[in-house]
């Protein structure tokens, strides 16, 4: 398949190196400069409008809302590029409501549309075991799905166009709170005497295991907050849910607490830090650290 990857930081740079790796032509196209390990391998474009000109798939991984609207309907957009009967696949985590939207957008080209969002981290990435949370049309999907086979493990279409961000807005809270809830019993135990690590250990033996523990919890105990996810990030994930909540006339209370903590980490200098450090805030209230 001639695929365009639009979108090269460090989620897409090794999700596009292994559609590479699978012999997919790809052009790729990112306003930065492109890694040399993609660029070597595949062709580059000046625009998205040329990457989607040379392509029947787009695939878009960017940070936010405002990046996908301004890769696909910009000046240059790949909108622009686009033949009917072509496929656009954001793969960014945005806003349900703007992806609903933009699907619109591009079904009105003649073309078609899937959100498909991840979970895995840098990690997922580099393994290809990402989680894939996709919302659009059935055909569309199986027609893209070993793409997505490449890229992921856990493939899963959800629904229709939105549900794949809905679904990753969800999972973002789950993992939130749950990093919360780790850093909270890990600054206890340790205020109260124990060695962090070693009930890190234990937990992971009990009903408290889990993937968040097992490699944020590392994470925590071995201060290596350098970016799998960073905090800036989950805080615009963070802020979808309570946007979305607020819309549907909900509460998300512990959501909102788990906000204002990143905020804290924030104010502190630590937003480009993973989101794992989320601790620093819980430790600075404390007046203790674990270190």
């Amino acid at each position: 398949m001639k695929i365009a990857f639009i979108g090269l930081g460090i989620m897409g740079r090794p999700m596009a190196a292994h559609l590479l790796d699978a012999g997919h032509e790809l052009t790729v196209y990112d306003i930065a400069a492109i890694p040399e390990n993609i660029a070597a391998r595949a062709a580059t474009a000046g625009s998205a409008k040329e990457a989607a000109a040379k392509s029947d798939i787009v695939i878009l991984m960017v940070p936010d809302t405002p990046h996908v609207e301004a890769a696909l309907f910009g000046e240059n957009g790949a909108a622009e590029g686009l033949s009917k009967g072509n496929i656009v696949v954001d793969m960014s985590s945005i806003s349900p409501l703007a992806t609903k939207d933009f699907a619109k957008r591009i079904n009105d080209l003649g073309c078609t549309y899937l959100d498909a969002p991840v979970s895995g981290g840098e990690v997922g990435a580099e393994n290809a075991s990402l989680t894939i949370m996709v919302g659009g049309p059935t055909d569309t999907f199986e027609t893209v799905r070993p793409l997505f086979e490449t890229m992921g493990k856990n493939i899963t279409l959800v629904g229709g166009n939105g549900d794949g961000q809905t679904c990753k807005v969800a999972n973002q809270i789950i993992v939130g709170l749950t990093i919360e809830a780790i850093a909270e019993a890990l600054l206890f135990a340790g205020k109260a005497g124990a060695d962090p690590a070693r009930v890190r250990e234990a937990l992971l033996g009990g009903f408290a295991s889990s993937r968040i523990l097992e490699l944020h919890g590392r994470r925590m105990v071995e201060r290596t907050f350098d970016p799998g996810f960073r905090i800036n990030l989950h805080q615009k994930d963070l802020n979808l849910a309570l946007t979305g909540a607020r819309e549907l006339n909900m509460g998300l209370p512990n959501t909102a607490t788990t906000q204002e903590l990143f905020n804290v980490c924030a104010a502190h200098g630590h937003v480009g830090k993973d989101h794992s450090a989320l601790i620093l805030a819980l430790e600075e209230m404390a007046g203790f650290s674990i270190e």
